[in-house]
């Protein structure tokens, strides 16, 4: 660029184009360039070059490529693939490079572009997307659902085990108590939970779930095409924003819910700022964005999945792979099942039966114990291996009690420690806990003692002094034990008031 402004000057002043050339030690055509152009064009191709060993193959190679369209993506021919070919099936003698540096240029030519669009307040975008968390010391993947509001960018995240249909409304339904408003409209993918089948005609059959949520809120739904994340590009944006911001590092809590409460805090404080090319907070923007939103209804919609089901023999009901104890008593029946993001119902008619925690895992199987007690009681040689009664933790006073049952009574010791522990389906376990312990304090080894002494706890009267409770105890300790049981629970009752 300095010999440039030489040239230029000298030639200015009236040094001819021959005496540049000699001054500066350049050709005259060279001169001529520079009186030509203020600054360096560069070299200027003038006509495309041949290829006369490569356009013969074109046809073929463009073939070869449009056929991948319809291929998996990692199927698709590479340009070392296409030259082997080539070379192997049409005698092509020509190298490697030329075929590289066409198929670059053929993809460059064939890149898609986008329009850049405009979001009326009052629409939003909703996606899941996958993280790795550590939920009560287990190192897991979470799958967790974002609604973004593209007008204002203001966002709801919530985190899952999974991504089911439940996990889906359940977000939309927390999103929507978080904001205070319903969109208007949302965009989706066509995720099988939401979309059960494209038609021919491009329209949405919907999952049963997902329509009975829409036709509750209200909302418009619209669908990106398959395979164009770009049509809802502000949500994908977004899933990336959180990953990044918000599970790194790898966020550590002891329950779903104390993550998703965090969650909640971080779009909160997201809402004070201020994005590139805006003039407005984001929380400014949401503004007009909930004045555009329809109000909330009267109830919200309730997230769950539901089915049918039978009892079967070992008083299961399979749901979702996984098998859920219900009381024996209503074995063999005809019962319904709702499955929650966080727990599974049960019911038969129009009572509630059972209700468990959510298992994630497949093929497990989920007791509670205090179904499989009325059935054992009558089989009383099935509790040693009873499954549902394997790792019941138990305060170790009950062990106690039954080792002394089964010292006095035998094999009917059995039945009695099996009606004690059927009172855990009236009575808290605390409760039930105190009155094993007086009843080994006092040596009443027996289920009516125990019955007796929980009774009066609850219902903070003393025990009556009643020798056929205590049929083991001599008169004087009765009565000596029974008072210090009274004075206990008097002053229980001065601590709880």
């Amino acid at each position: 660029m300095e010999l440039y402004l030489k040239v230029r000057l000298a030639c200015a002043e009236g040094l001819s184009q021959r005496s540049a050339a000699k001054r500066f030690n350049v050709s005259r055509d060279t001169v001529r360039k520079m009186l030509s152009y203020s600054s360096p064009p560069g070299y200027r191709r003038q006509t495309t070059p041949a290829r006369p060993k490569l356009d013969g193959f074109i046809a073929t190679i463009d073939d070869w490529l449009d056929g991948d369209r319809g291929v998996p993506r990692k199927q698709h021919h590479t340009a070392k693939r296409v030259f082997d070919r080539l070379r192997q099936e049409h005698g092509f003698t020509g190298g490697y490079t030329i075929i590289k540096d066409y198929i670059r240029e053929r993809e460059q030519r064939s890149r898609e572009m986008f329009v850049p669009l405009a979001h009326p307040a009052g629409d939003a975008q909703a996606d899941f997307g996958e993280a790795l968390v550590e939920i009560g010391g287990v190192t897991q993947k979470a799958h967790f659902f974002v609604l973004d509001l593209p007008h204002s960018d203001g966002c709801y995240v919530r985190a899952y085990p999974a991504a089911v249909a439940e996990a889906w409304v359940d977000g939309h339904v927390h999103a929507f108590a978080f904001f205070g408003a319903v969109p208007r409209s949302i965009v989706y993918d066509n995720d099988r939970c939401l979309v059960a089948k494209i038609l021919p005609d491009g329209t949405r059959k919907r999952a049963s779930l997902f329509s009975g949520f829409l036709s509750h809120y209200l909302i418009r739904d619209r669908y990106a095409r398959p395979g164009k994340g770009n049509e809802k590009g502000n949500v994908e944006g977004l899933v990336g924003y959180c990953r990044r911001n918000f599970m790194v590092p790898i966020p550590k809590f002891e329950t779903w819910e104390a993550f998703n409460l965090w969650l909640e805090e971080q779009c909160r404080k997201r809402q004070s700022d201020k994005l590139r090319g805006e003039s407005e907070t984001i929380g400014e923007r949401l503004v007009r964005d909930l004045a555009a939103m329809q109000p909330l209804p009267a109830s919200p919609f309730e997230a769950c999945d539901q089915t049918s089901g039978r009892v079967s023999s070992q008083s299961l009901v399979r749901y979702k792979t996984n098998d859920y104890s219900v009381p024996v008593a209503w074995g063999h029946q005809e019962v319904w099942v709702r499955g929650y993001v966080d727990e599974v119902v049960i019911g038969c008619r129009s009572e509630v039966i059972a209700r468990h925690p959510r298992c994630w895992q497949r093929e497990e199987v989920i007791f509670q114990a205090l179904h499989y007690l009325p059935l054992i009681e009558q089989k009383i040689n099935a509790l040693d291996q009873a499954a549902p009664l394997q790792g019941w933790q138990l305060p170790e006073v009950f062990e106690t009690l039954r080792r002394l049952m089964e010292a006095r009574m035998h094999k009917h010791g059995k039945r009695e420690y099996v009606q004690v522990l059927r009172l855990l389906e009236s009575f808290d376990i605390a409760d039930l806990q105190a009155a094993v312990e007086h009843a080994v304090d006092l040596g009443a080894i027996s289920f009516d003692a125990v019955k007796h002494l929980v009774l009066c706890r609850v219902e903070r009267i003393p025990p009556r002094l009643d020798l056929d409770i205590y049929p083991f105890l001599p008169r004087a300790k009765v009565e000596k034990t029974i008072a210090r049981a009274y004075l206990t629970l008097l002053s229980d009752g001065q601590k709880a008031a």
